[in-house]
């Protein structure tokens, strides 16, 4: 994005102090910046600034959620970054339809994500991610690693809206939780899926808090 990366240590610094001197239980952001500003492009030898962010701990919603359908494809979906509009936006009017938040669906009909999570699905014996462009998010990366680990049945397939009466289970994940189910998406409702969200859970706890 600036030309030039970070050092992972130098953000882990960063990290680690922010941790240490906050409680025991917060959120924390770490936000990646030119100090030249966003309109005005500073050459590759200019090292990139770091801005790190700490708030009140939250867990998000409990579920089950109820998902409008928005026909949208965000901006570089494989770069976390800010100012992204729409999805505030669609996450505001999906409440205001009476939903509970938004899925994007892009422009092939495909399910991706949605506004700040990652899709899964379950088809009885096997976890179903959707194939489209999306942000693949910290938690989703932990959930499949330990899935692999478990020996659970996983693939990567197209999910339409057509696709979803023949799955067993939805759920969405991020930053917050491996999982919070999702009984309808758009018209189409989903059964509950205990056991697939107890699985998804079982699965992040499986990862070790500190790399082997």
């Amino acid at each position: 994005m600036f030309g030039r990366a970070v050092a992972e240590n130098r953000i882990r610094g960063y990290l680690r102090t922010a941790l240490e001197a906050g409680p025991a239980d917060l959120s924390l952001t770490a936000t990646v910046y030119s100090p030249a500003g966003e309109f005005t492009v500073a050459g590759a030898e200019v090292e990139p600034e770091v801005l790190v962010r700490t708030g009140p701990a939250a867990s998000g919603p409990q579920g089950p959620l109820s998902l409008a359908t928005v026909e949208h494809e965000r901006t570089l979906p494989a770069v976390k970054h800010v100012g992204e509009v729409g999805k505030t936006y669609f996450l505001r009017e999906a409440v205001r339809q009476g939903f509970d938040d938004a899925a994007f669906v892009d422009r092939c009909g495909r399910l991706s994500e949605a506004t700040i999570w990652n899709l899964a699905f379950w088809d009885g014996t096997s976890v179903v991610w959707p194939e489209a462009e999306m942000l693949g998010g910290t938690t989703m990366g932990i959930v499949r690693r330990q899935l692999d680990g478990l020996g659970v049945p996983q693939r990567v397939q197209e999910v339409t809206l057509a696709d979803l009466p023949t799955l067993a289970g939805g759920v969405v994940m991020n930053s917050w939780t491996p999982g919070v189910a999702v009984h309808r998406i758009g018209p189409a409702p989903l059964p509950d899926a205990p056991d697939f969200l107890a699985l998804l859970h079982r699965a992040y706890e499986a990862e070790p808090l500190v790399a082997p």
